[in-house]
């Protein structure tokens, strides 16, 4: 009985496990050419064989034919945290200072597509953990090389 028990639960455990993922990454939508969408929309990126999709609550904004990108840009945004080393500073006043020194990244990835007479792009920003996982599946899937964006600009 105890092996039956055994056998069973080693057949089910990894099958639920694997019926549970879904191959989504949350990233959060940063503006674009997606009507009705507001920057900072939290949403999921589906990258599949054929296409790209990006879900909000459940359904499909877009499906992006993975043949139709045109390029891939990705970039980060790097700031220090003023705003909450000041208001540690008041409640501790040496921990404020060393926060102060503190940055943080954001990491945003960036496509643009032309599907016959439909084009458009957009901005999102990703999560750390996921964002180089992000560029190689979109990399993969559409055969495009990925532009470092922060490469481009221009400095006076």
């Amino acid at each position: 009985m105890k092996k039956m028990i055994a056998t069973l639960l080693c057949v089910l455990v990894p099958v639920a496990v694997f019926a549970a993922s879904d191959n989504s990454y949350k990233v959060v939508y940063d503006g674009g050419s997606l009507p009705g969408l507001k920057s900072g929309t939290d949403a999921k990126l589906f990258i599949e064989a054929s296409q790209i999709r990006l879900m909000i609550k459940k359904e499909d904004v877009i499906a992006i034919p993975a043949s139709s990108v045109t390029e891939i840009s990705y970039g980060q945004d790097v700031h220090r945290r003023v705003g909450a080393a000041i208001g540690l500073a008041v409640v501790t006043l040496g921990l404020g200072a060393l926060m102060a020194l503190t940055k943080s990244k954001k990491h945003f990835i960036g496509l643009t597509w032309a599907d016959g007479d439909k084009k458009g792009g957009f901005a999102m920003q990703c999560d750390k953990n996921d964002y180089r996982g992000i560029l190689a599946g979109l990399e993969g899937v559409t055969g495009k090389k990925a532009v470092n964006s922060d490469a481009l600009t221009v400095k006076n």
